[in-house]
């Protein structure tokens, strides 16, 4: 039996993939390559370029493979390109994951893990945001990841198809033995942004409001590495695997960084004093966004291993050196 991994040629997708490669799992790649990279790609998975919204091929690929299990992470993923373009999101995110589902329920998959995101609760309070936080997406991005999740809960009360969705906050960092990493040169993420402006790719780095009701007025972030959240995701799989029931479920570590000591952290860790410009926020930023992350413990006992910031900054700026020199 295989896992068939869409998006694994994406940033947090083929970490997935040497995640379940290294634990000696059989893995199908499905990726359109529009914003994912071949690179990237474990060469010890099967590799098929096409959408995740094609019935027709994940069917074929299901029954070519034997596909028992789905991990779902295609899709965009810009906010502000969602709420100028929503056609677009709902087309890739939402009509994609629909038929995505279908071709799972008719291909007898028995599990699927979803990439869902902190974005399905909109604007917070600065307390951390709990699983039972009413939802209030701001953004088409997080409505169509919102309207994903429903439609999981629907076919699962319908079909034998269990599912676990994790809502992720900020991620970052990259693979400690820098197989993989945020390899997307124009990514909206802070700390991509700001190691970027270390290695003098940009000419500064905008704080985009400086006047948040948090100890130094910047926006606060729960960043996440991305090996941590690759592990929840092999947990919630296994999980799933031992007869685990449909869950949803908060992937953060419960502790925030505001903007400000993002952007110090990098300096400390490159040591450039890059510049630094203030701009207005954001329509649709929360001051802060926070996970409380207990029942993913709870439930999977997962236990992080890289919950530290200088680590993960540390990470994504030695991946940034490193794609300098690809990239040449």
């Amino acid at each position: 039996m295989s896992v068939l991994v869409t998006g694994g040629a994406g940033y947090i997708g083929s970490h997935m993939v040497l995640r379940l490669c290294d634990a000696g799992e059989a893995v199908v790649v499905l990726d359109n390559l529009v914003t994912g990279f071949d690179w990237a790609i474990d060469p010890r998975a099967q590799f098929v370029e096409g959408n995740a919204g094609d019935m027709a091929l994940v069917g074929e690929l299901v029954g070519k493979h034997g596909i028992s299990e789905i991990i779902h992470f295609a899709g965009s993923i810009v906010v502000p390109e969602s709420v100028a373009d929503p056609l677009k999101y709902y087309g890739n995110n939402t009509a994609a994951s629909r038929n995505l589902i279908e071709a799972a329920v008719k291909g007898g998959v028995k599990h699927m893990v979803f990439s869902s995101t902190a974005a399905v609760y909109g604007m917070t309070g600065l307390e951390p945001v709990a699983e039972e936080t009413p939802l209030n997406p701001m953004s088409p991005y997080g409505r169509s990841k919102l309207m994903t999740e429903m439609m999981l809960a629907d076919v699962a009360a319908a079909h034998p198809l269990t599912y676990g969705a994790l809502r992720y906050f900020n991620v970052a960092g990259a693979d400690p033995r820098k197989r993989s990493g945020q390899s997307t040169p124009l990514a909206t993420h802070l700390i991509k942004v700001t190691a970027q402006a270390a290695l003098g790719q940009r000419s500064h780095v905008e704080i985009f409001g400086a006047d948040f009701p948090t100890p130094d007025g910047t926006g606060v972030r729960d960043y996440i590495h991305v090996s941590d959240l690759v592990e929840a995701h092999a947990l919630l799989l296994g999980y799933l695997r031992d007869g685990g029931t449909s869950v949803t479920m908060n992937c953060g570590y419960g502790r925030g960084y505001s903007v400000r000591q993002v952007i110090d952290m990098v300096r400390k860790v490159s040591g450039v004093h890059f510049a630094v410009r203030e701009a207005p926020r954001r329509a649709g930023d929360p001051a802060s966004v926070v996970a409380r992350a207990d029942k993913v413990r709870e439930v999977l006992g997962w236990v992080p291993a890289h919950a530290d910031l200088e680590e993960i900054v540390t990470a994504a700026y030695e991946w940034e050196r490193y794609l300098v020199t690809r990239n040449r």
